[in-house]
């Protein structure tokens, strides 16, 4: 049977990914720098039915080594913070990283390879309607050093695919649902709101997507996908008042309080990373990158990519609801 290589696919995205990969009968290797298989996967490693590899995609022989005997390759594996002390980091695992998995994926015979982007990289300045999946933007628009390395990483896979290579790209929006361990950005909204942490908003507009469409989708790119062409995996369009007020509705919270004026985050979010780089070395809240992308229009319309593929996204209110419930369930709202 075909082996399936899934890089990172530990994370948020990729343990879904994974699992329903196997849940279609699907032989799965995994290669990621974390020994910890969730929970969920745990059975599906002993029965045979999944491989475990720990590796770093920056190490062209553990990548080699991985890649024996596979058909086709989801490569997510990367830094997705939007800060981190070694800026360079960004570069090394997400650019350069990116570089190998695909570029040796290609060379050594496989069948399809899917590679998957962000929606961070797609706004411009000057953005004035929805962003649809044949955006273009230039690097000198791009966003900070986790956006431009992820770009430098689209703009490589893409040209790939233009040139006859079997690389097809996806561009998930904010993925929101159950499992969400390493707490992605809208997961930490979601967990700090729930803990009474956070009522106070910034006007920013999001594209949040349930975790689960976005592993279908991934998968019915790998199936339908045109090579050199992105996939723009997203559900539906709010703002962070909005988020707020849909999660005061589920739990019986209260909404939200006060917005901050935009000058006084950006502000924030310098004073913050100045602390994090020179002292703490901890993430900092916000961060210069989020505060930036929350003042561009993040407004997604998805309907071309979803109707090629002929994915339907759930309801997010239910991805909400799942979410809460996860965190709940594994311990993370308490105060």
């Amino acid at each position: 049977m075909a082996i399936i290589l899934v890089t990172g696919g530990h994370g948020f995205v990729g343990s879904h990914l994974v699992y329903q990969l196997l849940s279609r009968g699907n032989q799965v290797r995994i290669l990621d720098l974390s020994a910890e298989v969730p929970s969920e996967l745990a059975q599906c490693a002993k029965d045979g039915q999944l491989e475990i590899r720990l590796g770093d995609i920056r190490d062209e022989k553990a990548v080699s080594m991985a890649l024996r005997g596979i058909d086709s390759v989801f490569h997510l594996a990367a830094n997705p913070r939007l800060w981190t002390r070694r800026r360079g980091d960004f570069f090394s695992i997400n650019q350069l990283g990116a570089k190998n998995v695909l570029e040796t994926a290609c060379r050594s015979g496989c069948r399809r390879v899917v590679h998957c982007s962000t929606e961070s990289i797609l706004t411009r300045r000057d953005q004035v309607g929805a962003i649809r999946p044949t955006q273009v933007v230039p690097r000198r628009e791009v966003v900070g050093p986790y956006c431009r390395s992820k770009h430098a990483a689209e703009v490589m896979a893409l040209g790939m695919g233009r040139r006859g290579w079997p690389v097809v790209v996806v561009n998930p929006t904010l993925p929101v649902g159950p499992g969400d361990r390493g707490l992605t950005p809208p997961g930490k909204l979601i967990r700090d709101f729930c803990r009474g942490k956070r009522r106070e908003f910034i006007h920013a507009e999001l594209n949040l997507v349930d975790v689960r469409d976005v592993a279908r989708g991934m998968i019915l790119a790998m199936e339908k996908g045109i090579p050199g062409r992105r996939y723009l995996l997203g559900g539906e369009n709010m703002t962070v008042r909005e988020l707020f007020g849909r999660l005061s509705g589920l739990t019986g919270l209260p909404g939200p309080r006060w917005q901050v004026p935009y000058p006084v985050a950006l502000l924030a979010g310098w004073v913050s990373e100045l602390a994090a780089d020179l002292l703490t070395g901890r993430e900092p809240e916000p961060s210069i990158t989020g505060v930036t992308l929350a003042g561009r229009r993040m407004v997604f319309d998805p309907r071309e990519s979803l109707e090629e593929l002929g994915l339907v996204p759930g309801p997010v209110n239910k991805a909400l609801h799942d979410a809460i419930n996860w965190f709940r369930s594994a311990g993370m709202l308490e105060a």
